[in-house]
């Protein structure tokens, strides 16, 4: 499946030629654990934050070298400064920027990863170029992560580099998530959650290691705004981009607006809500601007994953 979306990929500076994916070297190596004493023995109720990035830095050096899939966000700038932590010169970060990743996210994430001495490499992806993304069925994601993982493989070729690795934590386990299968059927491994970090434990981490963005808001991919089943078009993403700007311009710091046709429901964190609605002219006006019909504000306020709620615990099951 991999194969039959690259060309809508492009990698800058340097075309890429390697072997097809089934050939790379971490392609048979899907799914192998790497064993953690710590959470071996004492279990993962005793275990410190401080202890599971020891064992992450350990697992790191297992792996020898790695390329680290980038995006700015706590979890992963946590990896890939572990990752330069453990590996020197041999790790890189790969940021992938398109239509569904807002442009503000992709200039801080350069940014970052100029202060934290990262090795970064850029990458443009076009998702909606791939009929099963845009069509937006549950398994969106498997998609998405299946074109991307392949990207990052080759790329992972062309630089030397044995593992590519991705910022799933321990809290990605519980909910809806497609791209985990690409991952595991590529043979990407995801460091954070083999160490049992929760994201709790991520931004503490972070805060204690100096790193700029430990209290960064989670940001998701713009096609998460979308009801499953309704279409993902350019449009559309820059409808909710332009929206979401004009918010976080206002001062909103966690929150979502969630595309329901001429509909602009807004989720903002529950913290956020009695400041929001004495703003609730300003956001309409700006929700409309974008080009919804309405605006409304959820009064349930943010919360990860609300588009698979809808989901049956089955849907739910074969994302995992």
């Amino acid at each position: 499946m991999a194969d039959s979306y690259r060309p809508h990929t492009t990698v800058r500076p340097r075309a890429l030629s390697s072997p097809p994916l089934g050939d790379h070297p971490f392609a048979p190596l899907a799914g192998r654990l790497y064993y953690n004493p710590l959470i071996s023995q004492r279990g993962m109720g005793t275990v410190s934050a401080t202890d599971k990035y020891e064992a992450l830095l350990s697992h790191l050096k297992q792996l020898e070298s790695v390329l680290v899939a980038y995006s700015g966000g706590i979890d992963s700038t946590l990896l890939a400064f572990a990752a330069h932590a453990a590996l020197g010169d041999r790790t890189a970060a790969v940021l992938a920027s398109s239509n569904t990743y807002p442009e503000r996210e992709c200039v801080g994430a350069r940014e970052l990863a100029g202060t934290l001495g990262l090795r970064l490499i850029e990458v443009e992806t076009s998702e909606l170029a791939d009929p099963a993304f845009a069509a937006n069925a549950p398994d969106r994601c498997f998609h998405c992560k299946t074109e991307l993982f392949g990207l990052l493989a080759r790329i992972a070729d062309l630089h030397g580099l044995t593992y590519v690795a991705d910022g799933s934590n321990a809290d990605d386990l519980k909910d809806h998530r497609p791209g985990r299968q690409a991952a595991r059927a590529m043979g990407v491994v995801s460091p954070l959650s083999q160490a049992g970090l929760t994201k709790a434990e991520i931004r503490e981490l972070s805060r204690e290691l100096g790193l700029p963005n430990w209290d960064k808001p989670s940001m998701a991919c713009l096609a998460s705004r979308f009801p499953y089943g309704e279409r993902i078009t350019d449009e559309g993403l820059e409808r909710v981009a332009t929206a979401e700007t004009a918010l976080y311009d206002l001062g909103l710091s966690q929150f979502r607006v969630r595309s329901h046709g001429d509909i602009g429901r807004v989720e903002i964190a529950p913290g956020e809500l009695d400041s929001a609605w004495a703003l609730r002219a300003r956001i309409a006006d700006a929700v409309r601007a974008a080009g919804f019909a309405y605006a409304a504000i959820d009064l349930d306020g943010y919360r990860t994953g609300s588009m698979n709620e809808v989901l049956t615990a089955a849907e739910r099951a074969e994302g995992n």
